[in-house]
């Protein structure tokens, strides 16, 4: 008989209706809805729409919201449809270290957008840089993270609400680089990311990117049972019912892009259930 799994071992029907009960009560003493994010990634100084993580794939971006690929102008677009935040994938920085700190300054300026960024920085000075940039989160994501002591130097200086950790997984798998000196299980970094001082996680699965494949919803039951952070998802999410299954387990955020800009989600819709 199949079940859900946790740490090995399968649960039960009473489990499982425990498990139920505890979402439940988690988003009720939580409070608040799940908040949609839309995500501007950036290859080139475009916008482009990333698919599993294929990034030499990757294509300019092209949207019913808008006819522009330009990150200023894009995000413009999700401020005046009611966003009040956004998350900005760095690809240039990411891959070739080529960090564009006057764009994201005129985007935070000129749009008020309060913006996560993810800009492959692995080092103390670059991350104040891109803070006094007028970032309002460092994403530190597990791709590029080179050692355990970035993450625990960067929410000493900086804070817990400043930073946040993107697990980075292909397939479910941890995406680490090579003399990575942390765990690659992903339990058992996302417990030693908490031991550092970490309360807010985004487990981002590439794969799922832009392909509508859907979030894998028992993977995210764990984390929230089993570390007890505050967690964003990206990757997968297809639809208004998808929203309303992450809003159910007490997820903080979602990070959206595909389902945004086909129409798949509608401003209405979110508007309507309280996600902007």
């Amino acid at each position: 008989m199949s079940g859900v799994t946790v740490s090995g071992k399968s649960l039960s029907q009473a489990a499982k209706q425990w498990l139920n009960f505890f979402y439940l009560q988690k988003s009720f003493l939580c409070g608040g809805n799940v908040k949609v994010i839309p995500v501007i990634d950036i290859l080139n100084g475009t916008v482009v729409h990333a698919v599993r993580g294929k990034r030499s794939q990757y294509k300019p971006l092209q949207s019913n919201l808008t006819a522009s690929a330009n990150p200023f102008e894009v995000a413009e677009v999700f401020q005046k449809l009611g966003f009040s935040d956004a998350y900005i994938a760095d690809l240039d920085a990411i891959i070739a270290c080529k960090m564009t700190f006057p764009a994201l300054q005129k985007i935070a300026a000129q749009t008020g957008l309060r913006l996560m960024v993810d800009a492959g920085v692995t080092g103390i000075e670059r991350a104040q840089s891109l803070l006094e940039s007028g970032v309002y989160q460092l994403i530190v994501g597990t791709e590029t993270l080179q050692n355990m002591k970035f993450v625990k130097e960067a929410i000493e200086l900086f804070g817990p609400d400043r930073v946040v950790v993107s697990l980075d997984l292909k397939s479910g798998k941890v995406i680490t680089r090579l003399g990575f000196d942390g765990p690659t299980e992903a339990f058992a970094l996302l417990k030693e990311f908490k031991q550092a001082g970490v309360k807010q996680v985004i487990v981002l699965d590439l794969i799922r990117v832009g392909n509508r494949e859907g979030v894998d919803m028992e993977f995210l039951k764990r984390v929230i049972v089993e570390v007890g952070i505050d967690v964003y998802v990206g990757g997968g999410v297809r639809n208004l019912a998808d929203l309303k299954e992450l809003n159910r387990l007490g997820v903080k955020g979602v990070l959206v892009a595909t389902a945004l800009h086909n129409g798949q989600i509608s401003i209405g819709e979110l508007k309507k259930e309280d996600f902007l």
